[in-house]
């Protein structure tokens, strides 16, 4: 299938790992120029656009969730860089794993610290899409993905704060999708992903994901990351404002 991404201008937030990076990889594979951001790994950031084909074909630049004006620098770079932004993919987050066992119950949480975590999800999100769509509209065509988690929806102990802004990325989208111009705008929301934040957690807290998941493995980075570029396609044409579990069931 011809997905239509040649050339295309595609800005993939928080791609130099896991997801973010398998999305980069199946753009770059479809013939796309590819930017991604990086919160502090410039020197991996300058790798992967090597391993792109140079800047010609890929560009990084520093982007950082919680600042509205990192954001939009990192978005008007791009921009500049290349003429516009085709498709965005917003895949980065503020996010530190803990255990569920260990989790602080919320009533304990320091308000600094839910709010700002909060911030940085749910306004970082719009922040950058806000950056990135008019742009779009005016060119008459453009592709969003926002990044969710199936967390939001069957819950984790402790993912009160995360769980609520991943699901605010569905409401967004649902209003966004009116926009018209061109833009169609999709979330996904991945489950437990064999990224390299897996090798941290407990292995038998990983085997319970499994036995939870009815196609009995967790998805893989490129699972997710085939749906997404799918998604930003010029073969869609008709998905909007939806929400795809990429979980295995789940």
């Amino acid at each position: 299938m011809d997905l239509g991404l040649k050339d295309k201008r595609v800005l993939i937030t928080g791609a130099t790992k896991g997801i973010g990076l398998a999305t980069a990889r199946e753009f770059a594979g479809e013939g796309a120029r590819v930017a991604i951001t990086y919160a502090s790994n410039a020197e991996r950031a300058a790798e992967i656009v090597e391993e792109f084909g140079g800047e010609e074909r890929a560009y990084a630049v520093r982007y950082d969730l919680r600042d509205p004006e990192s954001i939009s620098s990192a978005v008007a770079a791009v921009e500049d860089h290349w003429g516009g932004v085709d498709v965005l993919v917003a895949n980065a987050l503020w996010f530190t794993w803990k255990d569920p066992s260990l989790a602080v119950k919320f009533e304990d949480l320091p308000v600094e610290e839910w709010t700002s975590r909060l911030r940085a999800n749910v306004d970082g999100q719009l922040y950058t899409v806000q950056a990135a769509v008019g742009g779009m509209r005016r060119r008459g065509w453009g592709r969003i993905v926002l990044l969710s988690s199936v967390t939001a929806y069957y819950g984790l102990p402790g993912s009160e704060i995360y769980s609520a802004s991943k699901a605010a990325m569905h409401g967004f989208a649902r209003g966004l999708m009116w926009g018209r111009g061109g833009v169609l705008v999709n979330v996904v929301a991945p489950g437990a992903t064999t990224t390299e934040s897996m090798d941290l957690v407990d292995p038998a807290i990983t085997a319970e994901q499994e036995r939870l998941t009815p196609s009995g493995r967790l998805s893989s980075p490129g699972d997710v990351a085939r749906v997404i570029t799918f998604l930003c396609s010029e073969a869609n044409d008709a998905v909007n404002g939806e929400l795809i579990h990429t979980a295995g069931g789940r």
